[in-house]
């Protein structure tokens, strides 16, 4: 029987990263995407060398709405269908709502909340016409927040994905389908540098933070054991189970103090 493939997004760093070693050492054939074709090239050669499976690199903007289809048509193209996907890409933006420009926020929406929904829509269908499935989407503990410092539309998009997932997990669960939305706290990766919040990241506890291959290994095994939601980490379950008991009050506290630290 042919290897399983998984699409992963958002791969040239970070969790996308680490969500392809994860399943390459796992025996399943990867195919990343991102913007960055270098990156991808060199990881595809990695884990080709390292764990003997296919990689494939299909550089790509989910900024642009006809990424989902050219994805695709491309993995059509090399003869695969979509056993797997891992809907990680993702970034903030800073300076708040009215300080960017409303093309900024569509397109954060689009790559955020409308690619991972067209691309489940295109490939759910195959995964459970064969009984078989996995979809990861990359949400956040910020999901939990009643709101997000810097930026008020992560926090928000972060708990879509949660709840889509939680719904689509009920819908998907008797045909094969493992839907799951892993909910990751802090963790070192590009992010916090890439969205300028550098100082936020030097502000929060050691203890606090998780490495990204850490979080991928934990969402796969949520995945495989067709968990709705993963909160990796003892720490960051705590606070999970916190956040649903606190008042909005306290927690809109919290996360001004937050707002306050990125703003000095």
């Amino acid at each position: 029987m042919a290897r399983r493939l998984v699409l992963i997004t958002g791969a040239s760093s970070g969790i996308g990263l680490a969500f392809a070693r994860t399943y390459a050492a796992h025996g399943w054939d990867v195919a990343v995407t991102a913007r960055r074709a270098d990156r991808l090239e060199k990881l595809v050669e990695e884990i080709r060398l390292r764990f003997g499976v296919e990689a494939h690199a299909l550089p790509a903007d989910l900024a642009d709405p006809a990424t989902p289809e050219a994805l695709q048509k491309s993995l059509l193209a090399l003869g695969r269908t979509v056993d797997g996907l891992v809907n990680n890409a993702g970034y903030g933006l800073t300076g708040g709502f009215i300080g960017n420009a409303l093309e900024n926020h569509q397109t954060l929406m689009q790559v955020m909340m409308t690619a991972p929904v067209e691309l489940i829509h295109r490939f759910a269908p195959g995964m459970v016409e064969q009984k078989f499935g996995r979809i990861i989407n990359v949400a956040s503990l910020a999901g939990f927040l009643p709101a997000s410092p810097g930026d008020p539309l992560y926090g928000p998009i972060k708990t879509f994905l949660t709840r889509f997932s939680q719904s689509l997990h009920l819908e998907m669960r008797d045909h094969g389908v493992h839907v799951t939305a892993l909910c990751p706290g802090f963790t070192y990766t590009e992010f916090h540098d890439a969205v300028g919040a550098s100082k936020l990241s030097k502000a929060i506890p050691e203890w606090a933070w998780m490495g990204a291959d850490e979080v991928a290994r934990e969402g796969y095994v949520a995945a495989e054991a067709n968990r709705a939601a993963c909160v990796p980490g003892a720490p960051n379950k705590a606070a999970a189970a916190l956040l649903k008991v606190l008042p909005d009050d306290w927690t809109m506290e919290f996360s001004a103090g937050q707002l306050r630290k990125l703003q000095r």
